[in-house]
């Protein structure tokens, strides 16, 4: 498939970590932080950390909306499937998820409420269309990816003048964590080393380069936009060590077959149109961020589910032995976690970083990353 199988050339993979290895300068250490889940997955798919050498270290980031999502709000979501009169409807990586007491959607389903998996805020719509009696709740979540169907679906409620349909809005904003993750107190206090940002990939198709411009330039850490394919994924890397060795902090695109500097500027629009910033909002590991998340302007308030309901404000309990918040501040890895693997399992998930097909731990425990493994250098001449 054109644009993909060349991005697998596995000679050309070869040949790109060996460059690595004569780039990377061995008198330092190189930790990069790939913000994106789906990069995670992709690293460990293609056992990409056992192609780099010792002395670069790949970080993983809050990159994934499921994960991030704090427990509070999906107590929320759970109060309002309970709700006699709501079909609640929503991705299916959100059912899984456990909230306070181990709750989930799909335990909650169980109990006899209407919790129904989506693949598209488009279904919802129907869903409310066919239901008319119901009140139909789209649990909407995601990074600017996902936010422009959302944005949609809700200017497409309004044109159909469906009274019946809302939207629980948690859609988030990449580079207000970015800030966060630069301002924590590990950060600060240089427990978590962060030199560089492998910036990710649909995002940037949506927001554009743009938006990456001030962490070069406030904070010193060069950033490079990649794509999922392991070609991308190392390129990405060698342009990060290229920039740190020669002293440059700039904002590079390897991703240019899809990215440009303003990005897509229709789907900006149709976000802009619908929904507005957040004076602040709570992600799960990073506590409360100013003006790193969307909500429903006043203009479709009629929409708002959270409006429409009045739903209270909940803050839940997260679970003492996991670490899932630790990792997505990139300070520990699903390794360092008591949890990880026994009793938690993607079957048997415990956190929110095991569930989602984004998750860090969910990576590490399907592709095998039980334990650390690299390949030796002469192994890769081979």
């Amino acid at each position: 498939m054109k644009y993909v199988d060349e991005f697998r050339d596995g000679e050309k993979a070869r040949a790109l970590a060996e460059q690595i290895r004569k780039e990377a300068d061995p008198a330092r250490r190189y930790h990069l932080m790939e913000f994106c889940g789906g990069h995670t997955h992709a690293i460990f798919r293609y056992g990409i950390p056992g192609l780099l050498p010792e002395n670069v270290r790949l970080i993983h980031g809050p990159g994934c909306p499921v994960c991030v999502l704090p427990i509070g709000r999906l107590d929320m979501a759970i109060a309002l499937a309970r709700r006699p009169e709501v079909i609640l409807c929503t991705y299916g990586d959100m059912l899984r998820v456990p909230g306070s007491g181990r709750e989930s959607l799909m335990k909650v389903r169980a109990e006899g409420t209407d919790v129904r998996m989506l693949y598209s805020p488009a279904d919802a719509l129907k869903i409310a269309q066919q239901n008319p009696d119901k009140e139909v709740v789209f649990f909407a979540i995601g990074f600017e990816t996902t936010t422009p169907p959302t944005a949609l679906v809700i200017d497409q409620a309004a044109k159909l003048g469906l009274k019946n349909f809302s939207v629980f809005c948690n859609h988030v904003l990449t580079p207000a964590a970015m800030h966060a993750i630069l301002n924590t107190p590990e950060a600060d206090s240089g427990a978590l080393e962060l030199d560089g940002f492998i910036g990710p990939a649909h995002v940037s198709t949506v927001i554009g380069s743009a938006p990456y411009e001030p962490f070069p330039q406030q904070y010193k850490r060069p950033v490079v936009i990649a794509g999922f394919e392991p070609l991308d994924v190392l390129q990405a890397i060698l342009m990060l060590i290229r920039q740190l060795n020669d002293g440059r902090c700039e904002v590079e695109n390897e991703f240019i077959r899809a990215v440009s500097r303003e990005g897509n500027l229709k789907a900006q629009a149709a976000v802009s149109r619908v929904l507005e910033l957040r004076a602040s909002f709570e992600w799960r590991g990073l506590g409360a961020i100013p003006e790193s998340a969307l909500q429903i302007r006043s203009e479709y308030a009629e929409f708002d589910a959270e409006k429409r309901f009045g739903v209270e404000q909940l803050h839940g309990r997260e679970n003492k032995a996991c670490e899932c918040p630790s990792i997505l501040r990139g300070v520990k890895n699903p390794r360092d976690c008591v949890l990880f693997g026994d009793p938690c399992t993607p079957d048997n998930p415990l956190g929110s970083c095991m569930v989602s097909s984004e998750g860090a731990c969910a990576a590490y425990y399907s592709y095998g990353r039980f334990s650390e493994g690299r390949i030796p250098a002469e192994e890769l001449r081979a």
